[in-house]
């Protein structure tokens, strides 16, 4: 358990750093455009890049502790324990089952992309390089909403911690 612990600090750390770089770059693009009339010319290419590293990165570990967002309009029916694990077993083992289609999708589209070599406007970075992190990332929870959903089923006392 402490290995996957300490494994699953890589991708918050690699969330943390780009959410810095997003706010160091946010104010230098906003003092270099109010106070010399010349803002960073990139800094919509790299928004859009860091904020897809910063949700898909977090993605597999938020599934993996049971973390997401989730609305309980229908608890109030699933008074019992037992019947309440079964539901979020099956609703884990649904959105995993579901999350591999769009994984497999964007994977297609990273492969055109990278196929007419299509690169960001001002960087030139290959665009294929995001869209195969957000479909790896995309793979990795769906994996770790399947894994939740069996030991939601099977070994319930592996999620009580």
């Amino acid at each position: 358990m402490v290995f996957f612990r300490t494994l699953a600090r890589i991708p918050v750390l690699m969330a943390s750093l780009a959410l810095f770089t997003l706010m160091v770059m946010t104010f230098s693009d906003v003092i270099m455009r109010s106070a010399f009339n010349a803002p960073i010319e990139a800094a919509t290419e790299l928004t859009r890049m860091l904020m897809a590293i910063m949700v898909f990165s977090v993605m597999p570990v938020m599934s993996a502790r049971g973390e997401h967002i989730a609305v309980d309009l229908l608890d109030g029916l699933f008074t019992n324990p037992v019947v309440a694990r079964i539901k979020d077993a099956l609703v884990y083992l649904a959105c995993g089952a579901m999350l591999f289609l769009p994984a497999e999708r964007v994977m297609v589209l990273a492969e055109r992309a990278r196929s007419y070599g299509d690169v960001t406007e001002y960087l030139a970075i290959p665009q294929f390089y995001i869209g195969w992190f957000i479909a790896i990332m995309a793979f990795v929870t769906a994996v770790m909403l399947i894994l939740r959903g069996l030991a939601a089923l099977f070994a319930p006392k592996l999620l009580e911690s």
